[in-house]
C-alpha cells in the first residue's frame, strides 16, 4: 500500500467507517462513560492506545504464529488474550500515573478488555487483509474515531444535563437519540474516499 492508502484507511476509520457509529461496536462503555468530558477524554485516550497497539500485536500473532502453525481457528481466543494482557498493562500504568483518572474511569477501564470494538478492529483487519502498516493506520484511526465520538457525546450530554428534557426521554432515551443523530452526521462523510 502507498502512503495515500494508509491515510485513506486512517481517514475512513475515523469518519466514514467509524467503528462506533457505523458498526455500533463499543456502545456499552460509550454510553456509560460519556457523562462528562474529562472521563471521556481519559477513556478515549486509553482506547486509542489499546486499539492501536493490539491491532499491530494481533496482526503479528496472526500472521507469524497462527497462520504458520495452521491454528487460524483459534484467532478469537488468541486475540482476546492479547487484548486482555495489553489492557492489564495499560490499567497498571494509569493507576501509577494518575490515580484520579483511574478512579474516574472505574469499572470502564477493565471493561476495555471486553470492548467489542477492539476485538472488531482486529477481526476486520484480518478479513480485509491489511498489511502491518495498514493495520496500524486502521487501529489508530478506529481508536481516534471512537474517541471523537465519545468526546462529542460527553460534550452534548454535559449541555443536556442543564437543559429541560421531557421526562420520558431523560437518561438513556435522549442519549440514544443523540447517538443516532451523530451516526447520521458521520454518514455524511460517505463517498469522500473510495477504498476499492
Amino acid at each position: 500500500m502507498t502512503e495515500i492508502g494508509w491515510f485513506a484507511i486512517f481517514f475512513s476509520a475515523v469518519f466514514t467507517n467509524n467503528i462506533l457509529l457505523t458498526n455500533y461496536l463499543g456502545m456499552c462503555s460509550f454510553l456509560g462513560a460519556s457523562k462528562n468530558v474529562k472521563t471521556a477524554l481519559g477513556l478515549g485516550s486509553a482506547v486509542i492506545f489499546v486499539m492501536t497497539f493490539t491491532s499491530v500485536l494481533n496482526w503479528l500473532v496472526y500472521h507469524h504464529v497462527l497462520v504458520r502453525l495452521d491454528l487460524v481457528y483459534l484467532r478469537f481466543i488468541v486475540f482476546i488474550i492479547v487484548i486482555a494482557a495489553f489492557v492489564q498493562i495499560v490499567e497498571m500504568i494509569i493507576e501509577r500515573v494518575s490515580e484520579a483518572l483511574y478512579a474516574a474511569l472505574g469499572i470502564f477501564l477493565p471493561l476495555i478488555t471486553v470492548n467489542c470494538a477492539i476485538l472488531g478492529v482486529s477481526l476486520f483487519m484480518i478479513i480485509r487483509e491489511y498489511t502491518l502498516a495498514a493495520s496500524f493506520a486502521y487501529g489508530l484511526g478506529s481508536g481516534v474515531g471512537w474517541a471523537v465520538a465519545i468526546l462529542a457525546m460527553a460534550g452534548i450530554r454535559e449541555k443536556t444535563a442543564r437543559s429541560r428534557i421531557p421526562r420520558g426521554l431523560e437518561g438513556a432515551g435522549i442519549t440514544l437519540i443523540i447517538a443516532g443523530i451523530m451516526a447520521l452526521a458521520f454518514m455524511g462523510f460517505n463517498g469522500m474516499i473510495n477504498l476499492n
